[in-house]
């Protein structure tokens, strides 16, 4: 019977959460993705590039631009879908002071997983990036497709397109998604926590 009540008192409270429609909850959790705030304008992902295929373990960067004509650029949200696992948690990543307005980088992701020692060839990832500033708005989202290659001769020998070929461009962050090998979920020792 105190289990009952336990279970119940857990339902109540995650319903709560989920019924209500706050903005911080909205920003958290990656929920309202509305029109623009009046008198303040959307956060813009002007260009962007990503290669689409590289090995397991690669270093994979997305080159972004984006400005905000009310410097109010806060998070870089990332999420990832990938067939047989699903959908990863977002990731976010802080915006810094100087990239407020305007930014021309990349985010890097180390794709190497303590979650999982080998990715199967052909293994597909879907990527999502936007931008949230501090009005609740958010930018376009952009989509970058990656496969898991073995044969890939040299990620790392090509030049990105312009505006992102000139070369020490900063990173803007990290990408700390850790992927999961669809063959290995459920072995007992990889599987999803």
């Amino acid at each position: 019977m105190k289990t009952n009540r336990i279970i119940c008192f857990l339902g109540l409270v995650t319903a709560v959460i989920l019924l209500t429609s706050s903005q911080g909850w909205a920003q958290l959790f990656n929920y309202d993705k509305g029109p623009t705030k009046p008198g303040t304008h959307a956060p813009t992902i002007t260009h962007y590039f990503a290669v689409d295929k590289g090995y397991y373990g690669s270093i994979w960067k997305i080159y972004l631009e984006a400005e905000d004509p009310d410097s109010d650029m806060l998070r870089i949200a990332v999420d990832v879908d990938q067939p047989g696992v699903g959908h990863y948690p977002a990731h976010w990543t802080v915006i810094r002071p100087e990239f407020k307005k305007h930014f021309k980088g990349y985010l890097q992701w180390n794709t190497r997983s303590t979650k999982t020692e080998y990715m199967p060839e052909w293994t597909e990832i879907t990527v999502k990036v936007s931008i949230l500033d501090k009005a609740g708005n958010w930018s376009n989202e952009v989509v970058f497709p990656f496969t898991f290659e073995t044969g890939v001769t040299d990620p790392y020998g090509f030049r990105p397109p312009p505006p992102f070929d000139q070369g020490d461009l900063p990173r803007i962050g990290y990408i700390g998604t850790e992927l999961y090998s669809p063959t290995s979920m459920g072995d007992g020792g990889n599987d999803r926590d």
